[in-house]
């Protein structure tokens, strides 16, 4: 049986907060997120302006994962490790940030378009948050996790992007990671949601084949056939009659 965490008034509040340090930490990246900038630097401002909220990063140590935030770019599907790599005109670059305040945690990942790219990879950075919003449309006390997927899964589809299979969204709360998974494609999920869960909606779309491949680094996801892929994500609330989206704007 699933372990699914319906969380208190307290807790939401908690969460709450952490979601907008966590929209918060996103502004202040965006103001350096340019040509001309490593992912490593990023990776240092985002450290600094986390903490210096009194939030923890999340990711940071988490089974070993060396940063306190995963930088994505292009054809890197997921939990790319900042380095050296230098941010340059016609990247996309998935930030995926995950916080923690007093303990309980936001996750949110928006995929931003540097300079000029092609209408398609426009379009595919576009659709990727349209399917979010697909998805979190069906969400309310009642509902299955299985409608979320499928209407994930039937806005890619209808907008020609393929979804990423391996990596789901999740339940979420005093764990970066908890029950239930929340898949952007319809495996006949029946979990009911129930007013006080608190989840990660996360379509992860891909312009090309739904394939990837973990990279030697071990946590580096990227599509089999080197064209990009998209990243959008909330932490979002159940309610009694449909859901608030905890790291908005």
């Amino acid at each position: 049986l699933l372990m699914i965490s319906i969380k208190s008034e307290r807790e939401i509040e908690l969460m709450r907060e952490a979601g907008k340090k966590n929209i918060m930490t996103f502004k202040e990246i965006e103001k350096y997120l340019k040509p001309g900038i490593t992912t490593k630097k990023l990776d240092t401002i985002v450290h600094d302006f986390v903490v210096k909220n009194g939030c923890v990063p999340s990711t940071l140590g988490y089974e070993g994962y060396p940063a306190s935030v995963c930088i994505s770019v292009n054809d890197e599907v997921v939990h790319g490790i900042p380095g050296n790599r230098v941010i340059k005109d016609g990247d996309i670059v998935s930030v995926d940030l995950v916080i923690s305040y007093k303990g309980y945690h936001a996750d949110a990942t928006r995929t931003y378009i540097i300079g000029d790219v092609p209408d398609d990879v426009r379009d595919l950075v576009e659709n990727t948050k349209g399917a979010f919003y697909a998805g979190v449309a069906c969400v309310k006390e009642g509902a299955r996790i299985r409608d979320i997927s499928r209407a994930i899964e039937k806005y890619a589809h209808d907008h020609g992007l393929s979804v990423v299979e391996e990596l789901v969204g999740h339940g979420i709360g005093a764990s970066m990671h908890e029950e239930p998974d929340v898949p952007n494609f319809d495996d006949n999920n029946m979990t009911k949601l129930k007013a006080g869960m608190t989840i990660a909606i996360e379509p992860m779309l891909n312009l090309g084949s739904k394939k990837v491949y973990l990279e030697d680094d071990d946590w580096t996801v990227r599509t089999i056939d080197g064209k990009p892929s998209a990243h959008y994500e909330n932490t979002v609330l159940v309610t009694k009659d449909g859901y608030e989206i905890l790291t908005g704007e």
